[in-house]
């Protein structure tokens, strides 16, 4: 089976000026890869038209899907849901049913601001929004969330049972307090080398003043993670010192 592939796309200033931490992507990616969806690529734009439609032309052209998030407010610097119209060349005009269920909530709070909220692309279908009335949509293979985290986690709940699905995207780990990447990096290259099939990673943390690190394989052939883990265990073990599985609880990097 052939794995689905993703990207996301950050929206906002607010990320590329250090103003605000971006806590979205590990979401993502944590309830992607539960359903065999690898993700492939993070992009980060500013609040720049051209540079916003670009980025979502080359990474749907790109992947299986697109997430983006951000943008999609009731200011002026909410551009997303516009710029994602001229993307698909096609209207940005207000979405009825979405209008017509925020008057119903907002009574006489709607104003020409929060109507920009059910302003979406012609054709777009929207993304439920537990957390507020507002929602993302979904049009082709991109995927429309809020920056705000309980918000963008409420409407990719809504969206996930509907996403495709791949073999899953299993992960297996060991560690080892005391070893220094430089002196098994040449073993690990040999190990990846003999299991093309997964992804072999190694983060240095740091647990007092000791220097560790954590082992990492992640991939669909379980045989091959098994196997490749085991090598990694031996590898730690080689330099004097304890190989723990799984990651460690405290002081990673």
């Amino acid at each position: 089976m052939s794995n689905p592939t993703a990207a996301i796309l950050i929206i906002g200033n607010e990320i590329l000026s250090g103003r605000t931490q971006d806590v979205n992507v590990q979401f993502i990616a944590q309830r992607l890869a539960r359903r065999g969806i690898r993700l492939e690529e993070v992009r980060v734009v500013p609040d720049i038209p051209q540079r916003i439609i670009g980025a979502v032309n080359e990474l749907r052209a790109a992947y299986t899907m697109l997430f983006t998030t951000g943008g999609i407010g009731p200011t002026h610097d909410d551009i997303t849901s516009a710029c994602i119209a001229a993307a698909f060349g096609v209207p940005w005009e207000l979405h009825g049913e979405t209008a017509r269920l925020m008057r119903e909530a907002w009574g006489e709070r709607v104003n020409a601001a929060r109507l920009r909220m059910a302003t979406m692309p012609r054709g777009a279908v929207p993304i439920k929004n537990a957390a507020s009335i507002a929602p993302g949509f979904s049009l082709g293979n991109v995927h429309v969330m809020a920056g705000v985290p309980r918000i963008m986690q409420a409407m990719f709940e809504a969206l996930e049972p509907g996403l495709p699905e791949g073999e899953a995207i299993e992960m297996r780990a060991v560690h080892g307090v005391g070893v220094f990447e430089g002196s098994i990096a040449a073993g690990l290259t040999e190990i990846q080398n003999r299991f093309p099939t997964i992804d072999l990673g190694s983060y240095p943390y740091k647990r007092g003043e000791v220097w560790g690190v954590s082992l990492v394989a992640k991939g669909t052939d379980v045989a091959a993670l098994e196997a490749a883990i085991v090598e990694a265990t031996d590898l730690i073990k080689s330099r004097g010192i304890e190989a723990v599985q799984g990651e460690p609880q405290s002081g990673g990097a």
